[in-house]
């Protein structure tokens, strides 16, 4: 755009740069802009070295091609600019005086002066506050820069470090240069940026990416070194070793600051840093060890405790596929030389590693490990509840991987015979996740499943996803002081997580909860958790009858297995304590029946109950790409079905329904799918149910009188989030085996 004068406005700028992906490509086409836009000869815009610290001209007019090279400090005009980042208009830079007056040491560099400089504006390009380069420009053709000109010499600067902020070396934040090579998505930066856990804990940030993105350790430097404008230095003990004088520093200090002064080969010194934006700790550093001017560098931290002596951070056991290469190189050799392959064999190592990480990434519950006969061994993770395949190993190696996984399990490799049970831990990102180990012979060989254990803490009752009639019920019967509430559901229903939440509502100092489980997955404070030892004879029922004599307020059983267990849960109940359990059972109105079959007390059982929660788990639609649609006639007629003419009223149905469908994204996997929530049914014990199990009533009048009471199915509860647009109607099919 330009005025009726023909002259170029600063929109032009603008376009400009959106036009073009780089400043180099851009520049031939915006220098005669900016020089009509202010009447000047020349203009000139400086990148910030970072490995000098000096500026370089990289973008200059003219016809000459003299390489401009001006160090940050006040003996230039560029320079000062830089090291200020204020802007100078110099009417006159061969006016020694008046440069003196704006700073003592500040003159015109006349060596670089290829004709007569009658008058400067320099303004410094500044990003996220990081100094980026100088914008100047060279004799303004008629009477001089104006403070007009210093005002649009100021907005085509900040311009320029908007759009070319990554090609002169600056980004908002530590790791967004990752995000702009398309290395790491938004979603996972924004996490790195706002959970608390990764907030001054640079080391866990490195392994996430490094361990779960399997990102390059050099693309994570080049990022930093981006971001702080200082070189970046790997681990490498040949060209670097720790700077030594009379004044050392305490390991724990550098260790607890990740900061290590190295040298190189000419001894002089550098201090590497995490973050190197931390001017209060170099100047710290400085003055202990009387260093002056040292070079500042940024790097990786567990690069840094290496440096210091610790060789023993963990790293990304590498790529699956590099993994699987080697260990098919190796299928070249003898075969009897391969099936005898060592478990410490690296590549065996590292592949066994590379599964278990590769799981928690993808938050999977287990691990299968399935022998095939006359074909690959076949790994496969459940995910969401469902099973995937992850890999296929060499047959002729699977006898190795079994062992390496059975030593890390202290289980005995020699036996092959018979089921073995046991647990390994490896770490991740710092923290260590367990893992419970089954292995069990098949006519292929022996099949190993890994089951990983939840390491979080316990999720809080109100994130549960129960709906507020269920909640505000739950809520109640855990407030009583004594009775028994059982959680049902089969396996892998998420139970203990719903316990461990009831516990995390009730921990409070003035309670004492003991608990008994297997194994013990969820870990809270105030809490006394036993781990039950069948081996020694060390059962549910055993470790009962011990809370029972160490003044309990509240006992979570992990299981009720047996008859001697429920009784004994019941008699705790009764004698002034809030008992919780698990039962596996379908729903909360069979698990009366059930437990009566046991041979428990009608009267005892009914007395003692306050409520039974049972539920399962349903696939939740990924939130990034669910698709809203109208619901058909025929799925609109499918949700009055189920959930039943009587309490239709319960869901205010519209004519039209909206519901929701699973697209697929990079962020499920193209699945449509990513976690899953619980469906609940809650059978709250009232008087007219107590009198149906007096009288040993079956399952189904058992559970008319509780819907009566208020009791609603787990298919009622699964439509209530398929209207919520939680899940779809595919899902709420599968629950209940419907058509």
């Amino acid at each position: 755009m330009t005025d009726a004068n023909g002259t170029p406005d600063f929109s032009d700028i603008h376009s400009i740069l959106q036009q073009h992906s780089s400043l180099i490509n851009g520049f031939s086409q915006l220098q005669p802009v900016i020089m009509k836009l202010f009447t000047c000869e020349r203009v000139t815009i400086y990148q910030r070295r970072r490995q000098q610290q000096d500026l370089v001209a990289k973008f200059k007019s003219g016809a000459h091609t003299v390489k401009i090279e001006v160090a940050i400090s006040p003996q230039s005009i560029a320079g000062y600019v830089a090291l200020s980042k204020q802007s100078l208009l110099i009417p006159n830079p061969q006016d020694a005086d008046a440069l003196r007056l704006i700073h003592p040491r500040l003159c015109f560099v006349e060596q670089y002066d290829q004709f007569v400089t009658r008058n400067i504006l320099c303004v410094p390009i500044v990003h996220a506050d990081v100094l980026l380069g100088v914008f100047q420009l060279i004799n303004k053709q008629e009477g001089g820069f104006t403070e007009s000109d210093v005002t649009l010499a100021q907005m085509v600067a900040e311009e320029l470090g908007k759009h070319c902020c990554y090609e002169l070396g600056g980004t908002l934040r530590p790791w967004d240069d990752l995000l702009h090579r398309d290395l790491l998505s938004t979603k996972v930066l924004n996490e790195i940026y706002t959970e608390s856990r990764y907030k001054n804990n640079p080391l866990l940030i490195c392994q996430k990416l490094i361990s779960e993105h399997r990102l390059a350790e050099s693309d994570l430097g080049t990022s930093l070194s981006l971001h702080y404008q200082v070189p970046f230095i790997p681990y490498n003990p040949d060209q670097y070793h720790i700077y030594h004088n009379e004044h050392m520093l305490n390991i724990s200090y550098l260790k607890h600051n990740l900061i290590v002064i190295l040298a190189d080969a000419q001894d002089k010194p550098t201090i590497l840093m995490a973050d190197p934006s931390n001017a209060n700790m170099i100047m710290e550093v400085e003055q202990a060890l009387n260093l002056v001017q040292p070079e500042i560098a940024v790097g990786l931290p567990q690069h840094i405790l290496q440096y210091l002596g610790e060789n023993n951070i963990a790293s990304s056991p590498g790529d699956m596929d590099e993994i699987l290469d080697e260990i098919s190189t190796s299928n070249d050799e003898d075969d009897e030389q391969v099936d005898e392959l060592s478990d410490d064999a690296p590549a065996i190592v590292r592949l066994v590693s590379r599964i278990l990480h590769d799981a928690k990434r993808l938050d999977a519950s287990d691990i299968h490990i399935d022998p095939e006969k006359n074909g690959p061994t076949r790994v496969r993770m459940r995910v969401d509840g469902v099973c995937r395949d992850l890999n296929n190993l060499p047959a002729s190696h699977h006898n190795a991987v079994i062992a390496r996984i059975k030593i890390m399990a202290n289980l005995n490799i020699a036996e092959k015979r018979i089921p073995q049970d046991g647990k390994l831990a490896f770490k991740l990102s710092g923290q260590l996740v367990e893992v419970r180990v089954a292995t069990i012979p098949t006519v292929a060989g022996e099949g190993v499943v890994m089951r990983i254990l939840a390491t979080a803490g316990a999720m809080p009752l109100s994130k549960m996803n129960i709906v507020p009639s269920n909640l505000q019920m739950l809520q109640q019967m855990i407030v009583k002081p004594h009775g028994i509430l059982l959680v049902v559901g089969p396996t892998g229903s998420g139970k203990t997580t719903t316990l461990h939440a009831i516990l995390g509502h009730l921990n409070t100092p003035d309670k004492k909860i003991w608990t008994a489980e297997d194994p013990v997955e969820i870990t809270q404070p105030g809490l006394q958790q036993v781990q039950i030892a069948p081996k020694i004879n060390f059962t549910f029922a055993t470790a009962l009858r011990a809370f029972l004599r160490a003044d309990p307020d509240i006992i979570l059983i992990g299981e009720m297995r047996d008859k001697e267990t429920a009784h004994a849960g019941i008699e705790a109940s009764l004698t002034g304590h809030l008992v919780l359990s698990t039962l596996h059972t379908n729903s909360a109105p069979e698990t009366i029946t059930r437990l009566l079959d046991l041979g428990l007390d009608p009267v005892n059982f009914s007395d003692a109950c306050v409520g039974i929660l049972a539920q399962r788990l349903i696939r939740t639609l990924c939130p990034e790409c669910k698709e809203p649609y109208t619901a058909s006639a025929t799925e609109h007629a499918f949700i009055e079905r189920q959930y039943g003419d009587e309490y239709l009223y319960e869901l205010d149905l519209a004519d039209n329904v909206t519901l929701y469908r699973a697209q697929g994204c990079d962020a499920c996997g193209d699945s449509g799918y990513k976690g899953r929530t619980g469906v609940h049914e809650l059978l709250s014990m009232t008087p007219a149910l107590r009198a149906l199990i007096y009288r040993k009533a079956s399952a189904h009048e058992l559970a008319e009188q509780a819907r009566s009471d208020g009791m609603r199915t787990l298919i009622q509860d699964a439509l209530r989030k398929l209207l919520k647009g939680d899940t779809d109607i595919k899902q709420i099919q599968i629950l209940g085996g419907l058509d």
